[in-house]
């Protein structure tokens, strides 16, 4: 079964339109990268897949699942369960120590499980790093409790949205490894929103996005 459609979607502000006729698929454990100009949208997108934005028109289905159908309530419950999300600004809370902000989304499903925790840091390299604050971590530190955070409750779909840019190159390739690796080890699928043409060649599948449709990357 497809795990995530979009069919004939499309967004406005006000009178302005962001994007249209977006149509695509995503198979179970696929890697697609969305590509495009900056402002058409891409990050957008992103939000409208993972039920933080709204759409005009169209329609998302995960598996048999409408999200146009379901409350903002249902959309957060559909969330916790079945998505993890890859912020490009890292978006840790800077209250919580490394250990307690990876734990976040068990915690949001009521569970406490220390020791998959644990096994999270470890695969991101963060193993003897969990009591420290974020302000006392590095960009590539950061990003790498982002991953653990968004891959800790097992979601069958991992959405990334510029993940390495904000990072210098070397530690940028080092994310994009870390990120493919742990996807893969868990079978989830992961789309990329980014503008590296060196994160995009490493999917399975790039997609265009223009404001009049997405198609196969040129």
């Amino acid at each position: 079964m497809t795990l995530l459609r979009a069919e004939q979607l499309g967004k406005h502000y006000g009178e302005t339109p962001v994007f249209s006729h977006v149509n695509f698929t995503v198979e179970p454990g696929e890697f697609v990268a969305i590509v495009g100009d900056s402002g058409v949208g891409k990050s957008t997108l992103l939000n409208c897949l993972a039920g933080l934005d709204t759409w005009d028109t169209g329609r998302i289905t995960h598996g048999a699942t409408d999200l146009g159908q379901l409350s903002d309530t249902e959309r957060a419950l559909w969330r916790r369960a079945h998505v993890g999300f890859v912020f490009q600004a890292f978006h840790v809370l800077p209250h919580l120590d490394v250990a307690q902000n990876v734990a976040l989304p068990l915690m949001l499903l009521g569970q406490k499980d220390p020791t998959r925790v644990q096994q999270m840091l470890d695969a991101v390299d963060m193993a003897d790093l969990g009591a420290r604050l974020p302000q006392q971590l590095s960009g590539g530190q950061l990003q790498r409790v982002a991953i653990a955070r968004a891959l800790v409750h097992r979601p069958a779909l991992l959405l990334a949205d510029e993940p390495t840019g904000n990072l210098d190159p070397t530690t940028a390739a080092r994310v994009m490894d870390l990120l493919l690796a742990q996807t893969r080890e868990h079978g989830a699928s992961l789309v990329l929103v980014t503008h590296s043409d060196a994160a995009a060649a490493r999917a399975d599948r790039v997609l265009r996005l223009r404001s009049d449709g997405i198609s196969a990357g040129d």
